[in-house]
């Protein structure tokens, strides 16, 4: 709900930077403190993320990590310290972010989401972000927002290579997490306590999931949905692939099911007028992107922080 004064003083002051930019502006920043975001992992990429949400002055985040935090997260999990040491990562990340932004309710769920769990939720608020380190985790938090009409940021990070797209079924033609990574694929996956991750990394894959979801709930701009935003740290080269909705698609195809069909405020972003028999991933690279990655790369780039599943 609305707060009851939404923008006093001193939330005009603490939003200015924000208000000031006309695609956002006062209704935009209404908008932030009344949306409702959960957060699946409290780690690397849902460090820089929830922090960004709460400066920015989302109105109820719900940080879901059953994971505890250790010494050697501190390279890169930047919501936690060394007095966090053994804390659970949600209560220890509540509480720095209330530090950061009293205005923030941050509810903490110290627990392993399963499929119902994960329904429920979604369907408590206005977006989902992945920020787990599974692919598990991420084909049920994929289906729970499928089945809810729920916008998913999901962003992916591993040794130099990070990823971001958006998944928003609020656009009938949009691609859903499945169309892009098929769950009967066989993928070695990877984790960053075996392969390691440049810290730095998982702050920029984060950092462009706040921004996705804010402009998301925002309604400004376009999102990444069709788009995968794919970066190499190691040269420092950014690369966007173009991929489609899967017509067979088991989860977001025309025979699933689904539980809501929320309408969709923002505006739709193209995923592609191409034709073809199967989505998979379009041989374009956009002209913006810097550097020559076959496009099979995408399947090497695992899931590295969030401690839902270690």
């Amino acid at each position: 709900m609305m707060p009851s004064d939404p923008l006093d003083d001193a939330r005009l002051l603490r939003y200015a930077r924000h208000i000031l930019l006309d695609e956002l502006g006062i209704e935009g920043q209404e908008r932030l403190l009344a949306a409702r975001v959960l957060i699946v992992g409290a780690g690397g990429l849902g460090s820089p993320a929830a922090l960004y949400l709460a400066a920015a002055g989302v109105g109820q985040l719900i940080l879901a990590d059953d994971d505890v935090v250790e010494l050697s997260n501190l390279q890169r999990q930047i919501l936690h310290g060394s007095a966090s040491l053994g804390r659970p990562k949600a209560e220890s990340g509540r509480d720095a972010l209330h530090a950061l932004n009293p205005d923030v309710f941050v509810q903490a769920v110290v627990e392993r989401l399963d499929e119902t769990r994960l329904l429920e939720l979604a369907e408590q608020v206005d977006l989902v972000l992945d920020c787990c380190d599974n692919f598990a985790t991420r084909h049920a938090i994929n289906r729970a927002c499928v089945a809810t009409g729920t916008p998913l940021v999901s962003g992916a990070a591993i040794r130099f290579s990070g990823q971001v797209s958006v998944y928003d079924l609020r656009d009938p033609g949009a691609p859903c997490y499945h169309c892009l990574f098929p769950e009967a694929d066989s993928v070695e996956e990877l984790r960053c306590a075996t392969t390691g991750v440049l810290g730095p990394l998982v702050g920029m894959v984060g950092s462009v999931q706040a921004a996705e979801a804010i402009k998301l709930l925002v309604g400004m701009g376009e999102a990444l949905t069709g788009r995968l935003l794919s970066v190499d740290a190691l040269r420092m080269q950014w690369q966007v692939i173009r991929f489609r909705k899967d017509p067979g698609c088991p989860v977001c195809g025309p025979g699933a099911r689904r539980r809501a069909n929320r309408a969709n405020p923002v505006r739709a972003a193209s995923v592609g007028a191409d034709q073809g028999a199967h989505p998979a991933i379009r041989q374009d690279l956009e002209q913006q992107a810097v550097g020559h990655a076959p496009v099979d790369d995408v399947h090497r780039v695992h899931p590295e922080t969030g401690g839902i599943e270690r």
